[in-house]
């Protein structure tokens, strides 16, 4: 089981992301992820650094771990542009980018005024599953090389080609809390991600692996990745907390950190995993 470390980006600059980076892969953590978000739900958090712009600049900083977002918010990017964006992420990171693209929250939860505040409504819980897949599906097309027509309720294309490609589309990993996420990733993407401590997470591995099987793909391929805070229970090799992820076939461990980055917590976690 790989273990990453994301890097909560609220109130913290570009520099302090990039210096954690370093020193993440420097200790031996495996890859970098980072949260899509237009502001905090906190009025006085100041800057939050846009999730792929700060990612590239990270790419260009590290040769070996793994950049991920965790994940990013469908209604911020048209999936023509994501893939545009994705591709030149690959490019620049030498195929080290995972694609975490989710539902983002509903309008009861404290992050929805970034939506609202500008004007975008947000739809009910059913209508956002339902971009997600159609946004998958669109930038399979448009990374397929070929003319492509989709018309889906919320995105469309019409004899689409000529966009950018990469040579290694990115896997794409859909977050969420529930079986309906967890069926989508199965069913269309190449992973799920879900909370750490999840009292359901058993059910929505076996589901998410149904499905991908179900779709005609080998479910061994799918790529499990679940997130909690940076701790001991999960940084230290030996711990049970560990140990119960990797018996459920967990691949990838997110651990999450505060800005300004305790850069010695960091390197100290790194030493915590190797012994």
């Amino acid at each position: 089981m790989r273990t990453d470390l994301l890097l909560m980006p609220f109130g913290a600059t570009y520099m302090q992301m990039r210096e954690a980076a370093i020193v993440a892969e420097d200790s031996g953590f495996d890859g970098i992820w980072t949260w899509d978000h237009l502001r905090d739900a906190d009025d006085n958090s100041g800057r939050v650094p846009e999730a792929l712009i700060t990612l590239a600049g990270i790419a260009e900083a590290t040769s070996r771990i793994m950049l991920g977002t965790l994940v990013l918010n469908v209604a911020n990017r048209h999936p023509a542009l994501l893939a545009s964006m994705a591709t030149a992420l690959q490019e620049v990171s030498g195929n080290r980018f995972i694609l975490g693209l989710g539902a983002g929250g509903g309008p009861s939860l404290p992050y929805a005024p970034e939506q609202t505040m500008i004007g975008r409504p947000i739809p009910n819980d059913r209508i956002r599953a339902a971009q997600v897949v159609e946004a998958i599906q669109v930038l399979r097309h448009l990374w397929s090389g070929e003319r492509s027509n989709f018309n889906g309720q919320h995105f469309q294309l019409k004899e689409a080609h000529g966009y950018p490609r990469p040579e290694v589309p990115p896997p794409i990993v859909v977050g969420g809390w529930g079986p309906r996420m967890a069926g989508i990733a199965g069913r269309y993407a190449d992973g799920f991600n879900t909370q750490a401590g999840h009292p359901q997470l058993g059910s929505f591995v076996e589901l998410a692996r149904r499905e991908h099987a179900s779709s005609g793909r080998d479910p061994d391929s799918f790529l499990l990745t679940v997130f909690t805070g940076l701790s001991e229970p999960y940084v230290r090799a030996d711990s049970t907390a560990r140990a119960s992820l990797q018996q459920r076939g967990i691949d990838r461990l997110i651990l999450l950190t505060t800005s300004p980055y305790y850069l010695e917590e960091i390197r100290e976690a790194g030493k915590l995993l190797a012994h």
